[in-house]
């Protein structure tokens, strides 16, 4: 059973050994105090007694559909869907059947594939991730939406039906992620109709929507389950700056006709300048606050990684004073860490331990985030500060939700939350059979929208919107296996244009010529791949063309023409690697790095590359596609690694932090994994590839021991 904080008696000053930071003299002392209206709601708090698991009505109708049709099934985060997967995946197994259980995130698949191997045992489950790849044959095999979408590919090409009978589409509403949603809707058109499919999401507005599409593609009913009601209640509050809290709405009961309070909408207009600062709020000050009133644990959502790295220090003023407690943690934080001295010796290891508290983004090592995701989960922690992202795919529990701000930094802005992703957030505030009540909390301060806040409480779930796109590796796989006019009736049934046909506007926008455009999208990639002889006229593929289609990747035709020129390294896996990591970086890196110090082999294995690739990218750039722009700081990272250097000593040399050194390694290393599929083509190419991904993976990028 997870255990609580409990409110405790206070330090009475500073602690030997306590790094407290200066006060925030503005308002160094926040009084703890609550509306009287939350008095009876306070009291509603607590772990609700054990009880025989009963499925709610959703869970059962979903399960009754999926015998019968495809199914599509909407609720809020927490809400218990896996519970519909699991009965679902067991009438499979029983029967003698197959499934396939996707997911975006490796780290949810890898989840998934211990929760799975426990319930079904170990030798019914595989893994199949790209990093991993365990028990393929398995009955069931849980892995990414990319992998599964490959192997519709493969099918295809060899006149085949995938090797399945049951397909589960975790996280579904990612058919509308800018970046990956292309997958999930290449995925559904792709599946044979004989295989059924069980998409579970988050709140959407526009599942009919979806639902009719596929019924329109695939030929079988699709039903809807829709489930609105959260399993926890949950009650949005305001923390006034005196430190009292109150209802964000007009009452406490949360109706979609509910309006901000009158009170703070008066705050707004006379005081609303005088919040917690521009800087970050005194943290410590406001988790002393929830814990008078018995709050915690908490997950504070802030703006960004720095922001969430600075909040643990702001809590200083707050130290954990029970010694048992500091004991059980720094246990349990030695028996996660093992011999791993990445973890052992992390230099958030001190507030973990003392302060109770934790950050949790993008940044950190994956291994890292699992420590504090487990210390977490057990009831160890009072906070952690994260952002948005950990709403997706991470199974924090927490009693209050803290929001500091009303939008989203999403790789390149920072946009307004929408009603899904607020949705997804506070689906973290009260779990199901954990908590009788959830709380989520605005901090007034310059990022955060009041009104936009309250409207995003009683917002319906926003609609999701098709992203497709046409990418090379999308063009050269389906001319494995179908001619230009098939592809072309394939764009026909994509989700887009179906949405199109209804009059639903991509990107809210009226786009009456949409489809015209993808298809001339399409032809413009296939016309490029005749010009580079990588296809002919009829639409079959060249020689060429065939194995390029086994690069999966998001540069293949650059890569594709490098190794027809010779211009790739194969005597070195380390080099190869290195200029590899060049077409997988997000973000330039070159003009970082002092180049005197690089190695003369990496500047000429570099040089000869983008000497070699530059008249075939200024082609491409011709005709109108977007080449990759080569540089060698990228190169300088995965070489330091590869030939040994230390982790720390990489970050150092990269500028980056560990989570994003960690990302550039493993998606080199998901780039060598294809180029490993060429052996018949490019003997020594694939046997260095081979030999770097030795070199790449290896601790900290790994975490054998998760």
């Amino acid at each position: 059973m997870r255990r609580r904080w409990k409110p405790g008696s206070r330090p009475k000053g500073r602690q030997q050994g306590h790094r407290k930071p200066a006060p925030d003299r503005a308002h160094a002392s926040l009084s703890p105090s609550a509306d009287r209206r939350l008095k009876a709601v306070f009291r509603q708090i607590g772990i609700p007694e054990p009880q025989p698991f009963q499925p709610d009505p959703f869970q059962l109708e979903a399960l009754e559909w999926i015998q019968q049709a495809d199914c599509l099934v909407s609720a809020p985060t927490g809400s218990g869907k896996t519970w519909i997967a699991v009965q679902a995946i067991r009438r499979i197994l029983e029967s003698g059947g197959r499934s396939w259980y996707a997911s975006p995130l490796k780290a949810l698949s890898n989840a998934k594939y211990r929760e799975f191997s426990e319930l079904f045992g170990a030798d019914r489950v595989g893994i199949l991730t790209g990093d991993r790849k365990e028990n393929p044959q398995a009955p069931i095999i849980v892995g990414t939406t990319e992998i599964l979408r490959n192997q519709l590919y493969d099918a295809m090409h060899h006149g085949e039906t995938i090797d399945t009978d049951f397909v589960v589409l975790d996280e579904a509403h990612y058919l509308g992620d800018e970046d990956r949603g292309v997958v999930w809707e290449e995925t559904m058109i792709y599946l044979p109709s004989r295989v059924p499919i069980l998409m579970l999401s988050a709140t959407i507005g526009n599942a009919a929507e979806i639902a009719a599409w596929l019924e329109s593609i695939r030929g079988r009913p699709c039903s809807v389950v829709l489930e609105t009601k959260r399993p926890v209640p949950l009650v949005p509050l305001f923390f006034h700056p005196s430190g009292k809290l109150m209802p964000l709405l007009g009452s406490v009961e949360v109706t979609p006709r509910s309006r901000i309070s009158g009170v703070i909408v008066k705050w707004m207009k006379t005081d609303g300048s005088r919040s917690l600062g521009r800087a970050l709020p005194p943290l410590g000050e406001i988790l002393r606050v929830l814990e008078t009133f018995d709050l915690l644990p908490a997950i504070f959502f802030l703006k960004s990684r720095l922001d969430c790295d600075r909040a643990i220090g702001l809590c200083a003023s707050e130290p954990l004073t029970d010694a048992l407690q500091k004991r059980r943690i720094r246990e349990r934080l030695r028996e996660l860490a093992g011999n791993n001295p990445h973890l052992s010796k992390h230099r958030q290891g001190w507030e973990i331990v003392h302060l109770g508290v934790a950050s949790h983004h993008g940044g950190q090592l994956p291994a890292w985030k699992i420590v504090v995701e487990s210390l977490m989960t057990e009831g160890m922690l009072k906070a952690v500060f994260a952002t948005s992202t950990v709403a997706a795919g991470v199974n924090f529990p927490a009693r209050t939700v803290v929001f500091l701000n009303t939008d989203r930094f999403n790789g390149r802005e920072f946009l307004p939350l929408t009603p899904t992703e607020f949705h997804q957030m506070t689906g973290r505030a009260g779990r199901r059979g954990m908590d009788k009540i959830g709380f989520a909390i605005s901090i007034p301060g310059p990022y955060l929208d009041p009104l936009l806040y309250a409207k995003l409480v009683t917002a319906s779930p926003s609609d999701v919107q098709s992203q497709l796109k046409i990418d090379f590796s999308m063009v050269l796989n389906l001319l494995l296996s179908h001619t230009p006019d098939r592809i072309e009736d394939l764009l026909e049934r994509s989700f887009a244009a179906f949405s199109h046909r209804k009059g639903v506007p991509k990107g809210g926008e009226a786009h009456p010529h949409f489809l015209t455009e993808l298809v001339e999208s399409f032809r413009k990639h296939f016309d490029f791949l005749q010009e580079a002889d990588f296809a002919n006229p009829d639409g079959s593929l060249t020689e060429d063309g065939l194995w390029a289609s086994r690069l999966r990747i998001d540069h293949p035709v650059e890569i594709a023409a490098g190794f027809r020129m010779g211009i790739f390294p194969d005597a070195d896996a380390g080099l190869l690697a290195a200029m590899v990591a060049v077409f997988v970086a997000e973000r330039e890196t070159g003009e970082m790095l002092n180049r005197r110090i690089l190695p003369e082999n990496l500047v000429r294995a570099f040089h000869k590359m983008r000497r070699g690739l530059r008249p075939f990218l200024a082609f491409m750039r011709s005709r109108g596609f977007d080449a990759k722009k080569l540089e060698i700081g990228p190169s300088a990272v995965i070489y330091a690694w590869a030939s040994g250097m230390e982790w720390d000593e990489v970050v150092k040399l990269s500028e980056m932090t560990d989570g994003d050194v960690v990302m550039l390694v493993l998606r080199t290393a998901d780039n060598l994994r294809h180029i490993r599929t060429l052996d018949a083509v490019f003997p020594a190419i694939a046997r260095a590839a081979d030999d770097a991904l030795k070199l790449l993976l290896r601790e900290p990028v790994t975490m054998d021991d998760f």
